[in-house]
């Protein structure tokens, strides 16, 4: 994998580092509540979701750093294989929003947008 490509790996695991925080803990607030769902409403029932959601983005970066730390050691082989599951995981997913809530689009390009970039950039190289 080349370095644009690891570039983004970065980027998309750090884009769901900071959404692992905001939906996991800091949901309650109105302004989080905007940021991830368009709405300001509460919706004290989906909680328990939203902390399980909060840690799936936090295992998908942790997982891609993993791909990109093999990747630099003995294992270039199963970096390859994590980081492009994963982008691919990724990009799915991202697509799985916008097609669940097209209000939802910013989200959706936020998490699909930096994966894509690292299968566009490896097919490439």
């Amino acid at each position: 994998m080349n370095a644009v490509s690891q570039v983004f790996a970065l980027i998309a695991a750090a884009v769901h580092l900071v959404v692992w925080p905001l939906e996991s803990f800091l949901y309650g607030h109105p302004r989080v509540r905007r940021l991830l769902t368009a709405s300001t409403a509460d919706a004290p029932q989906v909680r328990l979701w939203r902390v399980n959601v909060g840690f799936y983005n936090l295992y998908l970066a942790l997982g891609m750093v993993a791909g990109l730390i093999a990747l630099h050691t003995d294992e270039p082989v199963v970096g390859r294989t994590l980081i492009t599951y994963l982008s691919a995981f990724m990009i799915a997913a991202g697509a799985t929003l916008l097609a669940s809530d097209p209000r939802l689009w910013p989200g959706a390009l936020g998490q699909a947008l930096p994966p894509a970039a690292v299968l566009l950039a490896h097919a490439l190289a």
